[in-house]
């Protein structure tokens, strides 16, 4: 019998979690080393479930299916696929990272917060391999708890304003899915069936107006998560007042969350649906990638800024997903991975800085290139792969991201392109008032450059950086197979507006008679 992988992902940081509330809490050493140790064995567990992944199979893998509550079917069921295994290799390899990262930052309930950090990694864990709709919902909810409860106790000073704003919007999506969730359900249960198994409910028989009116609650609950403006307003707030760990895990994951389930539910659930809201979707992911270059660059608090970088990124990855092109939605997902990578790096560089000046001021740094040579080399790094600069994994999805929109949608695309130079704009200029000129407080004089362990902590982040960028192709042959299982149940359901397997030469009649 074969070990359940996915199951050991999903429980080690849970099972560990508790464990670790049985270590002593002093010397914080102890539980900060431990809590590492931890986070280890399910980056382990999820390397070796890539090893077992067979990148040309686009179906969901190394499933594992118990029945729950069969009288409501539930069951417990798991799966991986090209949309879900990057991402979980993401959220295993931030854990360490983060609580690396996090070693100086909190000095409080150290080791209530390393629990958090685990059973919020659980959480995500959990939503991304559950391919039972119930389940999924538990694991979504899940995740809310322990972000709370990290932002509200080792936040900044408005953290309880930003907390409840936090809870609010997402529990105000949840309750909108929740009520659609069971409405398709019930629907699917007139077949003879009742079910909560994602791959059965793809198949549930609805009338457009059904489907338009179940998509739309599950869309607004997916688009404050990711978050789409102008659902927008509670990152900054919540990005400026949580620790770094949060931050780091709020821009490296949860916010993946959204565009992650559109892939998994919204879209293949509800094909036509999916189909006539592009003009909306479209739309809003042109105005997200703009409005948040544009409210970024004037900010004068670094991680506002850098929050605000998410919400114009977050747009490209909405715009590669409703490309309906193997290109775009490919770019798209990887696209997912890079932000992932690129926020979670500015958010730890920003705070080792924060940790030895207790500012996030850009006015109050700068010429700190030759006081701190490593901190400059590494947040240089990071910034240009958030700009996108070829040879960084930021180019090849968002080059890929607008290569597969431009066929369907070239004027948004050519909107779209501004953002890319607005972000370099904004990200450069924060670089150079940060780094170079001249030093504008004495203070920085003194400033101690990065020690081992936060070199430790940021280099898995620097080498997947140009890993992606130079040489993109295993990322990239995992997810495609999937995107075109995607795109073929969508042509099925006879959502067939857009279709990347044709060239525009020979289906340009097909296109526009179905216009």
């Amino acid at each position: 019998m074969e070990l359940p992988i996915l199951s050991l992902i999903l429980f080690s940081p849970l099972v560990l979690g508790l464990i670790l509330l049985f270590v002593p809490s002093e010397p914080v050493q102890i539980p900060q080393r431990t809590a590492f140790v931890f986070s280890l064995v399910p980056f382990f567990f999820s390397l070796w479930m890539l090893a077992r992944f067979d990148p040309s199979i686009g179906e969901l893998q190394l499933t594992e299916t118990v029945s729950w509550m069969p009288t409501l079917g539930i069951t417990y069921s798991l799966g991986v696929d090209g949309f879900s295994i990057w991402l979980i290799l993401l959220t295993t390899l931030l854990t360490p990272v983060v609580i690396l990262g996090s070693w100086t930052d909190i000095r409080k309930r150290v080791k209530e917060f390393l629990f958090f950090m685990l059973v919020l990694e659980w959480g995500m864990l959990g939503a991304l391999v559950a391919v039972d709709l119930f389940l999924f919902f538990m694991f979504w909810e899940l995740m809310l708890f322990p972000m709370a409860f990290v932002l509200g106790i080792w936040g900044g000073p408005r953290r309880y304003y930003a907390t409840i704003k936090f809870v609010l919007y997402t529990m105000a999506g949840s309750a909108l899915m929740l009520v659609a969730m069971l409405y398709l359900v019930l629907a699917h249960a007139k077949t003879g069936t009742l079910t909560f198994d994602i791959v059965t409910l793809y198949d549930t028989p609805l009338s457009r107006l059904e489907e338009t009116l179940l998509f739309w609650a599950f869309a607004i609950a997916f688009f404050i998560k990711v978050p789409m403006v102008p659902l927008h307003t509670w990152l900054p707030d919540a990005h400026t007042e949580a620790p770094t760990g949060g931050s780091v895990d709020l821009a490296g994951v949860l916010l993946k969350m959204g565009t992650y389930a559109f892939l998994r539910f919204a879209i293949p659930l509800f094909p036509h649906a999916a189909e006539d809201a592009f003009p909306i979707v479209i739309a809003i992911s042109v105005v997200g990638i703009v409005y948040g270059a544009m409210v970024a660059y004037p900010q004068p608090d670094m991680k506002r800024l850098v929050a605000y970088s998410s919400v114009s990124h977050m747009g490209f990855v909405m715009l590669g997903l409703y490309a309906f092109d193997v290109t775009g939605i490919t770019g798209s997902v990887l696209q997912m991975i890079n932000h992932g990578l690129t926020t979670g790096g500015l958010f730890i560089l920003i705070g080792f800085i924060y940790d030895r000046t207790h500012t996030r001021q850009i006015a109050d740094y700068g010429g700190v290139w030759t006081v701190v040579p490593i901190f400059s080399v590494l947040f240089l790094i990071v910034t240009l792969g958030s700009i996108g600069l070829p040879g960084t994994n930021g180019f090849v999805g968002e080059f890929m991201i607008l290569l597969g929109a431009f066929r369907n949608h070239p004027w948004a695309v050519a909107v779209a392109t501004t953002g890319v130079v607005l972000g370099a704009a904004y990200m450069l200029t924060m670089y150079k008032h940060v780094v170079f000129g001249p030093l504008k407080n004495a203070a920085n004089e003194t400033l101690a450059d990065l020690n081992l362990r936060e070199v430790i902590a940021v280099a898995p982040i620097v080498l997947l950086i140009f890993w992606i960028g130079v040489y993109p192709k295993p990322f990239l042959a995992r997810i495609e197979p999937t995107v075109e299982v995607l795109l073929s149940r969508l042509e099925r359901a006879g959502a067939t507006l857009y279709l990347a397997d044709r060239s525009p030469a020979a289906d340009e009649p097909e296109r526009v008679a179905a216009r």
